[in-house]
Parts: structure tokens; C-alpha cells; sequence
């Protein structure tokens, strides 16, 4: 596929950065009328936020803190201006996470993503993504209907109805979890039912690794993947290309590291933080917790947005050592003091049934001077005594690991 859901996707990358920071600014004015974005943004001239540095000095809001903070102001935490029933749907996640949906077409962003793996109008979809409460099977909804594609609305599990439904209308395309499509392409050829209909798929909510791509491919299904979460929707999304997965278009995708809101450099691994142009219900650098690196240079496919590896686990690497926990942010701390070092990893370990900390830093110069003012500040900071050794830059593994926990207690 050469074509292209609109000219948006292979603008100028400079003309795309510029648009979405002229936005910027009157999104952020319109957050400031919710109190718990007035409270985040107290002291910031939004008008000045018109580029990357300017977003950075935006403290992170985390998703992991959601729950608490929705838990105080019900049902959105004080970050929607907006009546609840101004909005057209209303979910629930795990959290619990109250969502709303914007009641304009295709709210989540869904559309794009999904003309990028094929789907087109007339199109018939089979979505196995739960419509019960949480998001998912409208986000997938949503954008197919978008396109004009009929959707049978089938969500998650009992095979035996989904195979009447696909035998009955034989769709050609699949949205749900990579794990789903092969338990019925398995079932399907134990039971003798035909699914040779579907040779298009939008998967999303699992790691879909090469194996699984391979075993899609030899049934005939073109499978591509999509990271979408239910509080964004669609935030990226694999192309022809197969290298990597595009930015969606009208929203700011920073990566960061681990415990903090500073930019990491291209192709380090670091925490996605997503701000969004939606004037309903914005999000303003929300950290998802979620790890992957930028690819350089454009797609081959000819989109020009900025792309990322995909999913490359979680950021929140909080253990306990002792007792206490040690968090990301810590680590971090301990980077801000001692700016001379670089890269830094803490390493737990379990030694004579005792825990220990090794604080692997690198840094240019070394000295013992040196190591005696981190071994100060490790403790200082977690109130835990460690272990620092300096590396040569350039040692330490770009996983976006901060804490890697070694521990086996088997």
C-alpha cells in the first residue's frame, strides 16, 4: 500500500512540529479552566509553551496516579472542565480509570491507523475488543465506521458464536488482541470451521512477536499492530514499511527518562509522555509508564511523522530493598546532584540472604573523590547504603532500565 489517509501524514516535519505548537498554547489556556490542571500549571505562561523545551519545564502527570487523583475529585480528577454528560460515552478501566469519550467522529484517532493496515470502505470488521465498559472495543468502533466499514461487534471470547458470525458475514478484516486471532485461527482448523475470509488485521493490547506475524502470514492474514491505550486511543501505528510504528498525527509524543520528564536523546530508551490537542478532555505530558526508543529519519512508506521501536516494557521499575522501596525518581535524583555522571543503572542484588545496591554509573573522568560523593548521596537519597562503580560511557545497556532487580527468591 503507497496511499495515505490525507496529506497530513507526509507534511513537512517542521510544518507538522509548527501546527502542533501554535495549538498548543489555547489547549493549555482551555486546561486551565479544570482545577487540578490550574493547580499543575500554577506559575506557567502557557503562551510561551510554543516548542519541546518549553513543554519540558510541564511537569509529568503520571497514569499510574490517575486512581488516587480521580478518587479525590470524581470522576475525572479535576483535569475535565467539561460536564460528564456533555460527553458521549463514559467508561471504566482497571484502576479504576473513569474515561470519557468526546462525542465527535472517530474520538480516539482510530481511523488512521486502521487505513494504514488496509481497511477500507466497505470493508466488513470483526472486533473482538470488549465493548463492556472500558474503551477498546469503541475505540476500534469508532475509527472503522470512520472509514465506512460495517463492523460485527462481536468482542472477546466463545468461539463457537464467533465462527457463526464469520462464516454468516464474512469479514475480511480482524481487530483484537494477537493472542485472540490465534485461538481462533487454532480452533478453526481443529473444528473444521472456515475463517478465510479475514486477510486483513488491526492487533493491539498484547506483544505480538515475529513468530505469531509469521503464523498470520502463512494463514493469509496481513496482520499489523497498533500502540493505543484507552485513556489516548491511537497514539501510533505500524505501516507498510514495517519499521516501526508512526506518530499519529495532532498530538506531541516526548520520550523521557525513566522517573523524570527530561527529553532523552534520539534512539535512547526511555518512558512515552503524550500530550494531546483535544479541547474536551486534554492530556498535558501524560507519562504512561510504557518504554520504546525513536527511529531516525522517515518511514519508507512515505509518512513523515516521528516513529518509535513500539512497546519496550514498563518504566516503573519501583522495588523494595529491605524493606524500602526504591524508586526510579531516586535514581534520577541522584543524576540531578552529580551531573559529571551519565547514564546510570541500579543494580539489586541478593548476597548471603541480604540485600545489596550497586549504583553502575557512567561518567568520563572518574575519581575517588568522586565515588565517595555518589556512595554519599545513594544513601542520602534512599536512605539505603550501596555500592557506586563508574564505567566508561557507553557501557550500560539502552533497555531504559534505571533499576534492574536481580533478585531471585526461588
Amino acid at each position: 500500500m503507497a496511499d495515505h489517509y490525507d496529506d497530513l501524514e507526509t507534511r513537512d516535519p517542521t510544518l507538522r512540529e509548527a501546527a502542533l505548537f501554535d495549538c498548543l498554547p489555547g489547549i493549555l489556556r482551555n486546561a486551565l479552566k479544570a482545577p487540578a490542571y490550574a493547580e499543575r500549571l500554577k506559575g506557567i505562561d502557557v503562551d510561551r509553551i510554543r516548542n519541546r523545551k518549553a513543554l519540558a519545564d510541564i511537569p509529568v502527570l503520571r497514569k499510574a496516579d490517575l486512581p488516587s487523583l480521580q478518587k479525590t475529585a470524581l470522576p475525572f480528577g479535576g483535569l475535565v472542565n467539561d460536564a460528564p454528560g456533555s460527553f458521549g460515552r463514559l467508561f471504566t478501566s482497571p484502576g479504576p480509570i473513569f474515561e470519557p469519550e468526546a462525542a465527535v467522529p472517530d474520538p480516539w484517532r482510530a481511523a488512521r491507523g486502521l487505513f494504514a493496515a488496509g481497511f477500507r470502505r466497505g470493508d466488513i470488521v470483526l472486533n473482538t475488543f470488549s465493548y463492556h465498559l472500558t474503551p477498546g472495543g469503541f475505540i476500534m468502533d469508532s475509527g472503522a465506521r470512520a472509514l465506512g466499514c460495517a463492523i460485527i461487534p462481536a468482542g472477546p471470547g466463545n468461539t463457537e458464536q464467533q465462527f457463526e458470525l464469520i462464516e454468516a458475514y464474512r469479514p475480511s478484516a480482524y481487530c483484537g488482541t494477537p493472542d485472540f486471532l490465534k485461538i481462533l485461527l487454532d480452533s478453526a482448523r481443529t473444528d473444521g470451521r472456515d475463517v478465510s475470509s479475514i486477510t486483513r488485521a488491526l492487533v493491539s493490547g498484547a506483544a505480538f512477536p515475529k513468530s505469531l506475524q509469521e503464523k498470520f502470514a502463512e494463514h493469509g492474514i496481513d496482520a499489523y499492530q497498533a500502540y493505543a491505550t484507552a485513556d489516548l486511543g491511537f497514539i501510533a501505528y505500524e505501516t507498510s514499511a514495517r519499521e516501526g510504528l508512526v506518530v499519529n498525527e495532532n498530538i506531541i509524543v516526548e520520550i523521557v527518562r525513566p522517573g523524570t520528564g527530561d527529553p532523552v536523546a534520539e534512539g535512547e530508551v526511555g518512558e512515552i509522555v503524550v500530550t494531546t490537542l483535544d479541547p474536551h478532555h486534554p492530556f498535558i505530558r501524560f507519562a504512561l509508564g510504557d518504554l520504546t526508543a525513536t527511529l531516525p529519519g522517515s518511514s519508507p512508506c512515505g509518512r513523515t511523522n516521528m516513529r518509535i521501536k513500539g512497546w519496550m516494557g514498563r518504566a516503573d521499575q519501583a522495588t523494595k530493598v529491605k524493606g524500602m522501596f526504591v524508586r526510579p525518581e531516586q535514581v534520577a535524583e541522584i543524576g540531578r546532584r552529580h551531573p559529571e555522571l551519565g547514564r546510570l543503572r541500579l543494580l539489586v542484588e541478593r548476597e548471603h540472604e541480604t540485600d545489596t545496591m550497586t549504583l553502575m554509573a557512567e561518567c568520563e573522568a572518574g575519581s575517588d573523590d568522586l565515588v565517595a560523593a555518589v556512595t554519599a548521596t545513594l544513601q542520602s537519597v534512599t536512605k539505603l547504603k550501596g555500592i557506586v562503580t563508574l564505567v566508561r560511557p557507553g557501557t550500560l545497556p539502552n533497555d531504559g532500565k534505571v533499576i534492574a532487580d536481580e533478585r531471585s527468591f526461588a
